[in-house]
């Protein structure tokens, strides 16, 4: 029986892969969530078989009470998060991850504290399972700490007995020194465990210095950057998963570790190029915020029934969803829009999609997709962007930094950051609620521009006004 568990570790790891790979178009991406959810059945069902032919004795009581708990809470939060609100679930379940690592890792290394009696390996054996434990826990608490954070920054703050209190952004220059100095400290503390690898002092430091490295660590990033984030965290939790796998001697916790370490780190480069950042700077420096200009010029608004007569007849329509889309909930009401555009007048109709739209990566697609909107209309800003100038009309649907033209001046807080070339159509429709600026604090100049329609309001009852208005034509 024993020659199995091998086979069933490959086979697992070979479902997280192709399951992996499956989650790299919309199209798939379901599929790819049901491998990825049977190889983490056979990982833990050849878990168990490996425990009890190791052991001859199982807690099985507490086992099936663990599946059956933490099935019904998944189930439950699936079930009832808003699509609003997936940003906030993914990052919780980030934390959770980075959490169940560190956990496991802190009960390797108790054991030897609660039992003195347990022979401790020796040699370069003991090194690497010290420094794994080490490194497990600061990633992982690290990662809980983070990611409940920008949970909250996520929600824009957070409840406590019934006063709502906003989560803060506050990162000044020195706080970067203070990253340096935690990090240096929990390196020296796990090297010191090296040769005394039961010390509860050093083992309880560790712990309590990476919970406020994760803090510290996302303290200062909020708005823009959050998707950033939001992916970086989800590689931290994968890098602990892969540390605490060579703790225990489990090989597919190391591959699946490494696998969500990786591709998470891919996103986070990518979301980084895509708002022409580095890394260092989303991690050390704010983007824009510090700052807001104020608003002093105005524009008179329109109303559906004007922007109805403006896409009647238009050959291309390009539609820009943003943050706002998410908030307002109007999803739908866009993807009748453009059934209606399709159908009445023969539209061609597309939506651009700016990679760090909204506040996790994919926001956007996850948005249309669950509207039933084509995959193939989705397009991204890289390939949509030639197709502007030669666009009758560009809806944008609350979005601001990610269109904002600005960034090309090569000043400013979007200086050099790709933008949806919105401006370059004919005509731009903006539904926003207000003139107010984006995150970065910057005036967008296209609201102001005499082809530029505003219409000022909620997202789902301009787009819904906007539908009755092209259907009476």
């Amino acid at each position: 029986m024993e020659e199995w568990i091998p086979i069933g570790y490959l086979l697992s790891a070979a479902l997280f892969i192709f399951g992996l790979k499956k989650l790299g178009h919309p199209r798939t991406a379901p599929r790819g969530n049901q491998y990825g959810a049977l190889g983490m059945l056979v990982a833990v069902i050849t878990t168990i078989v490996s425990m009890q032919l190791q052991s001859g004795t199982m807690n099985w009581e507490l086992i099936i009470a663990g599946l059956v708990i933490g099935s019904v809470i998944g189930a439950i939060m699936a079930v009832k998060v808003e699509m609003t609100g997936m940003p906030e679930l993914v990052a919780l379940f980030n934390g959770f991850g980075g959490a169940a690592s560190a956990l496991v890792a802190l009960s390797e290394t108790w054991k030897y504290i609660e039992d003195p009696t347990l022979a401790l390996p020796t040699g370069l054996a003991l090194q690497v399972v010290v420094v794994a434990a080490g490194l497990s826990a600061l990633v992982g608490w690290m990662t809980l700490t983070g990611s409940l954070l920008a949970m909250f920054k996520l929600k824009g703050g957070i409840e406590i007995f019934g006063k709502w209190f906003k989560t803060p952004t506050w990162g000044p220059k020195w706080l970067n020194a203070v990253k340096v100095l935690l990090t240096l400290a929990v390196f020296t503390l796990i090297f010191m465990s090296i040769n005394e690898p039961t010390n509860e002092t050093y083992l309880w430091a560790i712990i309590g210095i990476s919970c406020l490295l994760g803090i510290v660590l996302v303290l200062p990033i909020g708005g823009a950057d959050m998707p950033v984030v939001v992916s970086l965290l989800n590689s931290l939790s994968g890098i602990a998963a892969a540390f605490t796998g060579f703790i225990i001697n489990n090989p597919v916790l190391i591959v699946a570790g490494s696998l969500v370490g990786a591709s998470g780190l891919i996103l986070t480069f990518i979301m980084c190029k895509a708002m022409n950042r580095t890394l260092p700077d989303v991690l050390f420096k704010s983007f824009g915020g510090s700052t807001k200009e104020t608003v002093t010029r105005t524009k008179v608004g329109s109303d559906p029934d004007e922007v109805a007569m403006m896409v009647d007849g238009a050959q291309k329509v390009i539609i820009v969803p943003g943050y706002g889309m998410a908030v307002s909930q109007c999803q739908h009401q866009v993807k009748e829009f453009g059934d209606l555009l399709e159908e009445k007048f023969g539209t061609e109709v597309k939506y651009a999609i700016h990679p760090v739209a909204g506040r996790m990566p994919g926001h956007m697609n996850v948005l249309l997709a669950e509207a039933n909107v084509p995959y193939e209309k989705l397009v991204e800003m890289d390939e949509i962007n030639a197709e502007f100038p030669e666009c009758d009309v560009a809806v944008v649907i609350g979005a601001n930094d990610t269109c904002n033209p600005a960034a090309r001046s090569g000043e400013g807080p979007l200086a050099g950051m790709p933008i949806i070339d919105a401006d370059q159509a004919r005509t731009v429709v903006i539904i926003k609620r207000s003139l107010s600026v984006g995150y970065a604090g910057v005036d967008n100049d296209l609201f102001y521009e005499d082809k530029t329609m505003m219409l000022f309001g909620d997202g789902k009852a301009m787009m819904t006004g906007l539908n009755n208005a092209v259907k009476e034509i």
